[in-house]
Parts: C-alpha cells; structure tokens; sequence
C-alpha cells in the first residue's frame, strides 16, 4: 500500500487502464481512480484497448474522455492497471505496458500474475473498488459524488448486489460510506440492472434454449453461437451476466457459459464459469486453459471445440468435488 501511495504521490503524469471486456468493477475502478488523480493535480489518460463497444448498462457513467488510443508520450507515463489479474488481459497486444516508466498493479484476483513494478493484491477486498478505496484515504483524495458513484457501482457488481460470499461487513459499510457522499443507488441500480436491450434478452433466451445438466445437475452449461449475436442484433457484451441465470439452477454448483464472439478477429471462443460453492475454485480450472480470476468466478478463451472444452471442464469440476473436505 504505502509503494503504491508513494508512486502516486511522486509522479504527475499517469496512463490508467483496466481488462478488455471490462464489468462494473473494472469500468467503475477505471474511472475513479482516473477522477481521483486529477483531483491531485496529476495528468491522468483513462485508455481501454480495443474497440469493442462497451457494456450499455453502464453507458451512463463519466466515461466521454475514455480512449482507446495510447498516448504518443507513453515512455513518460506512469501505468496504472486496476482490476486486471495478468498483462494480457489488458488487450490482444499487451506489449505496451512494457513501454511505461513504472507500473502499478492493483488488484484483487487471487491468482494475480504480480506483472508491476510495484503490485497491491488483497484477494480478501471484494472488489477492486474497494480497495481503491483504501488507497484514496492514504493520499487524501476527498470523496466526491462523481468518485463516489464509480466506486459504489464497482462494489454492487462485484458483490452481485451484496449476495456473494465476498460480501463482507467492510464492504457493506463502504457501501454506506458511498451513498452518504452522493452514489445514487436508485440510478445506479435501474441503469445496470433495469435497462435491458431487447436484444440482450433475445440472447438470453437462445442461452436458455441450449442449457443442460450434466452431473446429476451439478453442473449447468450452455453455448451462444456466433450467429446467436447477429440474429437477435446483440455485441459481445450483451452476454454479460447471462451466466448468472445458468447458476441460478436450483442443485447447480458450476455455471458454464461457452460463447462464439460476434467478432472474428478474436479467438474462437470464451468461457464462463461460477461456481456456487466455496469447495470448487473455477480459477483453477480457468488456469488449465491459460485463464483465472476468482475462486467462484472465472474465465479463459480458447480455440478449442465447445466439446473439448466442455469435456476439461467437467474433468476439473470432477476432480476438485472428489477430494476430501479439509
């Protein structure tokens, strides 16, 4: 903590960035800490790579300076990656960040890659933004509604509005904390979780559509097919989500959603998996195919067939529910 506040405090000039196919945590951390550095006086640039359009819930947020072009000055700047557990998750040509005069990773992803200079993983914060938190009290950053409101939406993301096992008694003040220094909760919530596309909810249905058990039930997985998107009119990130209604299923303890990107240049498919006990870590089974994240949420890509893919999952689902409780 007092490597990164230190860094912060000493330098002027900052590229700040989070993963590609970024949630409320990443967008919410992103912007904060981007408002929060120019509050100190600091040259802040808010850069996501890509162009993929990004998700609509949260077209409402202070995102209108957000670039997606590195700044000619680089070398000269500091990186600050925020919620992003590896480089390459930055971006399909993660090479930039080699570029930076320093880099400062903070994160909350257990199985962070430590790929800073200087690197702040606490895996037990719920979110990213909670962290953030914490870091903006060491450089007395005032919490202002337009910081407050980000970091509000990165915590009931992340938390899955308070239900998660990461909810924890920290979070839930900070929750307080924000709403008392101006986060609408009623907007927050009806622009996120109330403001569903039709399309989106076309997408859904083609997901139900295809789900199944395997296991007994255990396990609940579904595929959307890259025609999927273009039939109903959907992008990539209306899939955000979806999953979530797969582990819903009543007996389920892993959630799969295997989805064919709109976009060919990309790799062939990416992978969901929620796990819906603590016994089973899906970051684990996600690092298989060179993925991770959290213990009960994770991801990968592959190019392997929806079978193959299905096939390891279930492998490493069987594997992990056969061991021994400790």
């Amino acid at each position: 903590m007092q490597a990164v506040v230190d860094a912060l405090r000493a330098n002027d000039r900052f590229l700040v960035t989070s993963h590609e196919n970024p949630d409320g945590d990443s967008l919410g951390s992103l912007l904060a800490t981007t408002l929060a550095l120019r509050q100190l006086g600091k040259d802040a640039v808010m850069y996501l790579a890509g162009d993929a359009p990004l998700p609509r819930e949260y077209s409402f947020m202070l995102l209108a300076d957000l670039t997606r072009d590195l700044p000619d000055d680089l070398t000269e700047r500091v990186l600050v990656a925020v919620d992003c557990a590896k480089a390459d998750r930055i971006g399909p040509d993660p090479g930039f960040v080699l570029d930076a005069r320093l880099r400062l990773d903070i994160d909350h992803h257990h199985d962070n890659s430590r790929f800073g200079d200087v690197n702040l993983i606490v895996p037990d914060a719920s979110s990213t933004g909670e962290l953030l938190r914490d870091v903006f009290r060491e450089l007395g950053v005032e919490i202002t509604p337009e910081i407050a409101e980000p970091l509000y939406i990165a915590l009931v993301t992340d938390t899955g509005r308070f239900q998660y096992a990461n909810t924890t008694p920290k979070s839930l003040r900070l929750a307080a904390e924000l709403v008392e220094a101006g986060a609408d909760v009623h907007a927050v919530f009806q622009q996120v979780y109330e403001s569903v596309e039709f399309a989106k909810l076309k997408l859904l249905a083609r997901a139900l559509e295809r789900a199944q058990v395997l296991e007994g039930g255990r396990i609940v997985v579904s595929v959307l097919l890259r025609n999927d998107f273009s039939d109903v009119g959907a992008v990539e990130a209306y899939s955000e989500g979806i999953i979530d209604y797969l582990r819903a299923v009543e007996g389920s303890e892993l959630a799969v959603l295997i989805r064919e990107p709109p976009r060919a240049d990309g790799p062939t498919r990416r992978v969901s998996l929620r796990s819906s006990v603590d016994e089973l870590d899906v970051s684990a089974i996600a690092r298989r195919f060179g993925g991770g994240g959290h213990r009960q949420a994770a991801g990968f890509s592959s190019d392997a067939s929806v079978e193959e893919i299905t096939d390891i999952v279930r492998a490493g689902f069987v594997e992990q529910r056969a061991r021994p409780s400790a």
